[in-house]
């Protein structure tokens, strides 16, 4: 099983994966392993914020992803 919740985002017509951590969500929202893309549905304006700072700061992973750790 993964540990991180995968969303995706358009950036000048490409595709950006943006990942939460299963952690993050569990702390900041009170997620469950089982169902974590519930959590992501529901508090998905505050984790497109932390997606859309880090692909402004051009914070990416080695893959081309954005990986949030925080809220």
């Amino acid at each position: 099983m993964t540990r991180v919740a995968t969303v995706a985002a358009e950036v000048s017509k490409n595709r950006v994966l943006c990942r939460i951590s299963l952690e993050v969500l569990i702390d900041k929202f009170g997620a469950s392993e089982e169902e974590p893309m519930q959590f992501v549905a529901e508090h998905r304006a505050a984790i497109q914020e932390a997606a859309r700072t880090l692909i402004e700061n051009k914070t990416y992973e080695e893959d081309g992803s954005v990986l949030i750790r925080s809220l």
